[in-house]
């Protein structure tokens, strides 16, 4: 009976952190995904600063009322500076979560960022 109760539990358990992995990815594919749409839609505007932010206010509006607050202002501006960090999508670590990621621009020195980041990536595993 104890083999089974673990061989169950350790199904359990790798499953749940399958998923957890799973939404991490997606999660980041969305937000590198938004940050480039933001950074494409302000390029194209001939008054990018008045325009982008009056725009980026409302973005945050609509979405925050239909998606929660992780779409405010702020976050949308975190994603664009995520899209601006990494614009190379697969250069994006998938071991890293949003929270890195939020984290790693406070870092402007790029040898010390990657260091943290693979930092991270060694702790992590």
């Amino acid at each position: 009976m104890q083999t089974l109760y673990q061989n169950i539990r350790l199904t359990i358990l790798e499953a749940k952190q399958k998923v957890i992995t799973t939404v991490n990815v997606a999660m980041l594919e969305a937000y590198w995904q938004i940050g480039r749409y933001i950074v494409e839609e302000e390029q194209q505007g001939k008054h990018k600063a008045e325009y982008g932010k009056q725009q980026m206010q409302e973005l945050a509006k609509k979405l925050t009322k239909e998606f929660g607050s992780g779409f405010d202002r702020s976050n949308l501006l975190r994603m664009k500076n995520f899209y601006l960090l990494f614009p190379i999508r697969d250069a994006v670590r998938h071991e890293l979560t949003w929270t890195h990621y939020r984290c790693l621009p406070n870092i402007t020195n790029e040898k010390t960022r990657e260091f943290y980041i693979q930092e991270t990536i060694t702790k992590r595993k």
